[in-house]
């Protein structure tokens, strides 16, 4: 579990779901504000889908969660493989701080998760 601040100053935590693969963001509270889905397929880990609750919306609570969960994933040493556009875009905001952790799509990982893998 790693925690952060939101743009409000309240203390957020990012984790990964044990029950399914996803890292998902808390408030301070306990409740649920989002989470970030991946499928694992090849030594890779395919981000698909991030999702923030409205409620919580303004507050950088995406961008919490989105680098939570690739510096849990560089950490662990798995590829990050970013299908979902706030994922990518994190990434590439981010510049060099991730180089070498991510490689981009590949129309094989694509299909993979057509093919009703995510």
């Amino acid at each position: 579990m790693t925690e952060y601040t939101d743009k409000a100053g309240a203390t957020v935590t990012v984790q990964r779901d044990p029950d399914r693969e996803a890292f998902e963001i808390r408030d301070a509270a306990g409740e649920a504000a989002g989470h970030a889905d991946f499928r694992e397929h090849d030594g890779v880990r395919i981000f698909h889908h991030t999702e923030v609750d409205e409620r919580f919306g303004g507050r950088g609570i995406g961008t919490a969660l989105v680098r939570g969960a690739v510096e849990a994933t560089r950490a662990e040493g798995v590829m990050i493989v970013p299908v979902c556009p706030m994922v990518k875009a994190f990434l590439q905001k981010s510049g060099e701080e991730f180089a070498g952790a991510y490689r981009l799509p590949t129309p094989a990982d694509i299909a993979w998760l057509r093919d009703g893998n995510s």
